[in-house]
């Protein structure tokens, strides 16, 4: 085969639709990767944001990248066909292709991101409700989706633009409320010396989590703030213990309190309100 065949060959070939679409995916393909790579490079390594900071605008940007790979793909698939897109957006307006293509929702997806990120509701890796509804895990803040893992390691994607309220409990301090409620019979003065001596435990094998300010010192230790109910639910007094923690670490802290809370109440054996069982004389007739 002469050179010139060659020539010929390659030249058919590069006029095919499909190669050129297969060339033209495939170099878009390697700009999107590039340009991610380049923008989590950049972001991980700048000193003006934290971790948590860099990995949420990292995700955001490398998922604009995407739908604006994609969107530019489609556009080139519509020119390698013979279709003139630039007369298209011309004749018809940019407006009217967006509304189209039902662009609304996106750009309302966007905003939305955008100002979930810029107000920092939340910030990948945070534990969040979102909606009052959906808990879990930030995996992920997208161009138009919010995705987090809930417990059972679910991935649940909302629309940024159907994000209505937004609880993180990670937000560099997180307070453990312990409510205890004990039966009427107790002494509510040794039950108030048993919880001061609950409060000391806790302080002491958290010590590490407490919320400490810049000399070191706890912000606010664990405390008996005193009887909350004198009638919770016709159980008992209920008391209430609280302390300041960190909050990468907040339920482990809070399992640990209840722990010796539970620990110290049997050792004393306290006693916890329970449902009376009533038996009327009806009952007992009945039972015979």
């Amino acid at each position: 085969m002469s050179l010139k065949q060659i020539n010929d060959l390659l030249q058919t070939i590069l006029e095919n639709n499909i190669t050129q679409l297969l060339i033209g995916g495939f170099v878009i393909f390697i700009v999107a990767v590039f340009l991610q790579r380049v923008v989590r490079s950049v972001l991980s390594r700048t000193t003006l944001m934290d971790g948590k900071e860099s990995d949420t605008i990292i995700s955001l940007l490398q998922s604009v990248i995407k739908y604006i790979a994609v969107l530019g793909f489609l556009f080139f698939a519509l020119s390698v066909f013979g279709l003139d897109v630039g007369s298209m957006l011309a004749g018809a307006g940019v407006l009217g292709i967006i509304i189209g293509f039902g662009a609304q929702s996106l750009v309302q997806d966007l905003l939305a991101g955008l100002f979930i990120v810029y107000e920092k509701q939340l910030q990948k890796g945070d534990w969040v409700i979102v909606n009052e509804k959906h808990e879990g895990v930030v995996e992920e803040v997208g161009f138009r989706v919010l995705k987090i893992r809930d417990w059972s390691a679910t991935i649940i994607s909302i629309n940024n633009g159907q994000v209505t309220s937004v609880e993180n409990f990670n937000k560099s301090k997180m307070r453990v409320l312990e409510r205890v409620t004990v039966s009427y019979y107790e002494d509510p003065t040794k039950v108030l010396h048993i919880l001061e001596d609950v409060c000391a435990e806790i302080n002491h094998e958290l010590r590490d989590y407490l919320k400490q300010n810049i000399s070191g010192q706890p912000v606010e230790p664990f405390s008996v703030l005193g009887v909350d109910s004198v009638n919770d639910q016709h159980q008992g007094y209920r008391y209430i213990i609280s302390g300041l923690v960190g909050d990468l670490n907040y339920f482990g802290n809070a399992r640990t309190a209840r722990t010796i809370i539970a620990k110290h109440m049997y050792k004393n054996q306290i006693r916890m309100p329970h449902q009376a069982v009533h038996i009327t004389d009806m009952d007992q007739h009945n039972g015979q």
